[in-house]
């Protein structure tokens, strides 16, 4: 089971009340929900192994390079002075992230991230060639273009609620949008997404985009017919295609998730007991977390 951490403690912060504070009235709404969530998926599930998968870097700069927009919106204003490109997190989130760092690592819960990638990075190379069937657990549709039915990669998608989550196979993406998955990232990067500040090809949303792969195969059969003027395709969507070329070169690169970045051996196998009941203790005690860590301790102990 591979976590897209930051996804699911955004998602922990703005759903459970922040009137969840510990006794000094530090907010940990996020780290009492997150510690919820992992309960639940672990019970529900029962995964030998669980990475809780990590930003290392939000906004890679060699993904901004390519394409400026890359999630541009997301960034805090830049005054003189101040550090460029933090993304915009809630100051009573922020306070909230060493702490989820110190609970998971008092579990002996699994967290990986790399330098100059994103968690979907780290997911799709922990996911590609994972020997064994991946669960991963996210908010995020970038991810469906992991989605393998042969190899057992599938989505947890959380858009709705970690409790009413679905899971997305391949013919759920079929279904969905009429792509396979291994089509996915090529119509995200025709239609565009706003959420990632990608402006996709001027006119064509979801429908074209569709059908042109399903008439092409991808991307770059699409570009192949939009560029040979024998082709059968329409004036319309030939025009759209090359009018935005500088935009398909950089595209691809910047929407598809990496899976081969160095991640080491991290040991993922998901522990019966806390790595440091001692620390965990302490913690739960100074944050106000006593529940929810006694009850993923019980989740634990009980697979």
């Amino acid at each position: 089971m591979l976590l897209d951490t930051a996804s699911l403690y955004f998602r922990a912060f703005f759903g459970v009340p922040d009137s969840v504070q510990a006794p000094d009235g530090t907010p940990v709404n996020a780290v009492r929900g997150l510690l919820d969530f992992i309960s639940r998926l672990v019970e529900d599930y029962q995964p030998t192994h669980l990475v809780c998968c990590w930003d290392n870097d939000w906004r890679p700069q060699w993904r901004v390079d390519l394409i400026p927009s890359y999630k541009q919106h997301r960034v805090v204003a830049v005054r003189p002075g101040d550090v460029p490109d933090v993304e915009e997190v809630p100051d009573p989130l922020e306070v909230q992230i060493p702490v989820i760092v110190d609970v998971l690592d008092a579990f002996g819960l699994c967290i990986v991230g790399a330098d100059h990638y994103e968690a979907d990075d780290v997911i799709g190379t922990l996911a590609t060639g994972a020997g064994m069937p991946v669960d991963i657990v996210t908010g995020d549709r970038d991810l469906f273009q992991l989605v393998d039915d042969q190899a057992g990669v599938r989505v947890l998608y959380t858009a709705r609620g970690v409790g009413k989550h679905e899971r997305i196979t391949e013919h759920t993406i079929v279904e969905k949008y009429s792509v396979l998955p291994q089509q996915y990232a090529d119509f995200a990067t025709l239609r565009g997404d706003a959420s990632d500040g990608l402006p996709g090809v001027a006119g064509v949303g979801d429908k074209t985009a569709a059908t042109l792969l399903l008439k092409y195969g991808d991307l770059a059969g699409v570009r192949a017919a939009a560029a040979d003027p024998a082709s059968d395709l329409g004036p319309g969507p030939r025009g759209k295609i090359v009018a935005a070329a500088d935009y398909l070169d950089v595209a691809p690169t910047v929407v598809a998730v990496a899976r081969d970045v160095d991640l080491g051996t991290p040991d993922a196998t998901l522990p019966r007991e806390p790595k440091d009941p001692e620390a965990l203790g302490a913690l739960a005690e100074r944050w106000g977390l006593r529940s929810p860590v006694e009850r993923l301790t019980a989740v634990l102990a009980g697979r």
